[in-house]
């Protein structure tokens, strides 16, 4: 039986899906990329922010269709839009044979099995509805499925958050903070390592409080040592640091520990005060300041990637204009920009004024050109530099290849263009001298040591 799997949303999802991708193949399933093949569909789905739930719900009809023709035997819908509107799914679409909550994902295979080999489950309707406590321990014995293309991995520390922000529906969905044991995680690095991974990207939905309810204090520092004493691994990148939990042992441990890079992804949100007290975000514009200038008196050569929201209620010119002025004083080296989104549930939602929507477009333009002017001068300032580059692939007809050096994360980051007529490897580690930039991205060759 084949199944076509569907993974939508973050990074933190992927990881949920390469599990249930596991369970399924170690029961016995196969897998295909082509609709008219599959015999089973299954889509995991993200509700994180309005366009999310549309690009979920337009799969979930798109398949639907062709359950209705029989094309398809079972059409299961997992992840947090299962979690956060079950009731709904399942009266508004009456051809998904299951919904199924983010804490009981590892029973994929039992569900599939059971309404293609033994017909109609058993729940109301001949319809299945698996929604656990949203705080219960997730994972599976399985081996993982990995999927990004086998030289890197995200390693999921973490579920659930107790931050609460104003705008946020993940804790109502994922439920509160739990690490995952640092010998689990060490266990599932090291058989990453054995696959051929050599860059672990670490993610959660926030890093920095690793261990905190496990051993009763931040263990992030401990767990980046152990994973770092991995045969294999090259690379560790920290993700989803939130800048309030950001110390300076922490910061130590980057600095000190060779694989760990010199990156690190630090959502702020704003810089106005008056509108972080709003989102309900713990730190203010001198806080970000101060915690910006510390990581870059530990590591002067580290790369920021940094999120904003834009349109936030409430959210004046004034502030905007203060958002601005940060972005420019701070020069983030990576920087997106997120318009507000209204999401039902949460504080934020019920919050006035409402900025209207051609503002808030106006707004993350301006932003963004603004961060585009930056980008580009610092992608210019690298011209010159020699950097250790991961090959990502070969451009077809060309002697050119793809990699990403250390300030880039893969999927939201630049690229390194390298050209060569020496044949590189996926995965390959390479020295490689920058030449020139393209926009974002930047152009370079192997970089030949000279001979003294």
């Amino acid at each position: 039986m084949k199944i076509l799997f569907v993974s939508l949303g973050c990074d933190k999802n992927l990881v949920d899906s390469e599990e249930m991708l596991g369970t399924l193949r170690a029961k016995g399933f196969d897998f295909t990329d082509d609709e008219a093949q599959a015999d089973a569909a299954v889509v995991n789905t993200c509700c994180f922010i309005m366009d999310a739930q549309k690009e979920s719900i337009d799969h979930i009809l798109a398949l639907a269709e062709r359950r209705t023709e029989g094309s398809l035997k079972a059409l299961i819908v997992t992840g947090c839009m299962a979690q956060r509107y079950k009731d709904e799914i399942l009266k508004e679409i009456p051809e998904v044979d299951a919904v199924i909550g983010t804490t009981e994902e590892a029973k994929i295979a039992e569900v599939l099995l059971e309404i293609l080999v033994g017909g109609k489950p058993e729940g109301e309707g001949g319809r299945l509805l698996l929604i656990g406590d949203e705080n219960a321990r997730t994972g599976t014995e399985a081996e993982r499925v990995v999927t990004t293309g086998g030289y890197y991995s995200y390693l999921k520390i973490a579920e659930g958050c107790d931050k609460h922000c104003t705008y946020c529906v993940i804790p109502s969905i994922r439920g509160a903070y739990r690490s995952v044991p640092m010998e689990e995680l060490v266990r599932q690095a090291e058989s990453l390592a054995e696959k051929g991974v050599r860059e672990l990207i670490l993610v959660a939905q926030e890093t920095t409080l690793y261990g905190t309810d496990l051993y009763g204090q931040k263990a992030l520092p401990e767990l980046l040592r152990k994973l770092s004493a991995i045969d294999g691994i090259e690379w560790i990148r920290l993700m989803y640091c939130y800048p309030e939990e950001i110390t300076r042992e922490i910061a130590e441990a980057m600095r000190d520990i060779p694989k760990v890079l010199h990156y690190i992804d630090m959502p702020v949100q704003h810089a106005a005060d008056s509108i972080l007290t709003r989102m309900g975000r713990r730190t203010n514009r001198r806080e970000l300041t101060e915690k910006v200038a510390m990581l870059r008196e530990l590591m002067p050569d580290i790369c920021i990637r940094t999120t904003l929201i834009t349109g936030f209620p409430g959210e004046k010119e004034e502030d905007h204009r203060e958002l601005m002025e940060f972005v420019e004083e701070m020069r983030f080296d990576r920087l997106g920009v997120f318009t507000y989104s209204k999401e039902e549930g949460t504080p934020a939602a019920k919050m006035s004024p409402q900025v209207p929507a051609r503002v808030k477009k106006k707004r993350q333009k301006e932003l963004m050109l603004l961060q585009q002017r930056i980008a580009f001068e610092a992608a210019q300032d690298m011209e010159g530099r020699v950097v250790e580059a991961i090959v990502e692939g070969k451009i077809v007809g060309e002697d050119v290849y793809i990699g990403r050096t250390y300030k880039d994360a893969p999927g939201v980051d630049g690229v390194l263009f390298i050209e060569t007529g020496r044949e590189l490897l996926t995965g390959d580690l390479v020295r490689v001298q920058v030449t020139g930039s393209r926009e974002y991205d930047l152009i370079g060759g192997i970089y030949y040591e000279s001979a003294e």
